[in-house]
């Protein structure tokens, strides 16, 4: 994500809108210091299927769980 200064945002809005509008992020700050994200709204705001199989991937990679701990999981759910 890219940072911007508020005097820049503020001078620039129209330019930073535009490119927000296709999709990127910006970190605006004052003195430095981040005070807000200006961001797209909408669907790209959601993962795409793609990106939340890779976020699932990712934090499944070198975690092992047996059969028998889903089952378990399963039922200690079920009674819940």
């Amino acid at each position: 994500m890219k940072t911007v200064g508020a005097y820049e945002a503020k001078t620039h809005l129209p330019k930073l809108l535009a490119r927000v509008a296709k999709g990127e992020r910006f970190t605006i700050t004052r003195h430095g210091v981040p005070v807000a994200v200006l961001s797209p709204v909408g669907p790209r705001d959601r993962n795409l299927p793609g990106e939340l199989i890779d976020e699932i991937r990712e934090f499944s990679r070198g975690r092992d769980i047996s059969l028998d701990e889903i089952r378990s999981a399963i039922d200690e759910g079920r009674k819940g």
